[in-house]
């Protein structure tokens, strides 16, 4: 059960992660002349990320119905480390005008419709493999799983925030949660594939 729910952990990990940098990547990838519109513009981008999770969940839901579950799995997991990864990588608007907003969209598009397809996945494959009187016990790890996630987040932007500078953080520290997911990711791909 934690192995399966790990995923979910780095599903959440990488998917608050936005959210609790949104502040930031607003006057990082947006144009500057309206800090207003600037955050306007990144809360909306994190908030695509939602609508497009029930798109995730058809599609992925009917592969894993069709492929089985663990190439499913894999999938999304690793779509949505790679996406969170890539934001780490990205080049501001200071560097690349427009076309930054416009790739932490489509970072952000493939993060959502990954985690439409985690979480209802794993909800079923645990209800399949469970033993009959602990399903409950069993599909409550997956709940557990996404507030772990979203703590570690929260926890590294905060240790990050309180050991660095403001210019630091803004420079580069901001990154680094993106680009820590990739460590999560192997764990998640390792623990899958065992």
């Amino acid at each position: 059960a934690i192995a399966a729910c790990f995923g979910t952990f780095l599903e959440w990990y990488d998917f608050l992660t936005f959210a609790s940098l949104a502040i930031y990547f607003s006057v990082l990838f947006f144009p500057p002349d309206n800090p207003t519109a600037a955050l306007l513009a990144s809360l909306a981008t994190f908030g695509v990320g939602m609508v497009v999770r029930p798109l995730g969940a058809a599609l992925f839901g009917s592969l894993a119905d069709k492929y089985g579950r663990r190439p499913i799995f894999i999938t999304t997991i690793a779509l949505m480390g790679v996406t969170t990864f890539a934001v780490g990588l990205l080049p501001t608007y200071a560097q690349v005008g427009l076309l930054a907003p416009a790739l932490l969209l489509l970072l952000r598009l493939l993060q959502g419709f990954a985690v439409g397809g985690e979480i209802g996945g794993v909800a079923v494959y645990l209800t399949e493999h469970a033993p009959v009187n602990r399903r409950g016990v069993y599909t409550s790890v997956l709940q557990l799983m996404g507030p772990l996630g979203i703590m570690a987040s929260m926890l590294q932007v905060v240790l990050l925030q309180a050991f660095l500078t403001d210019a630091e953080f803004h420079s580069w520290g901001w990154r680094v949660p993106c680009l820590f997911s990739a460590v999560l990711l192997a764990i998640s791909i390792k623990s899958r594939m065992n």
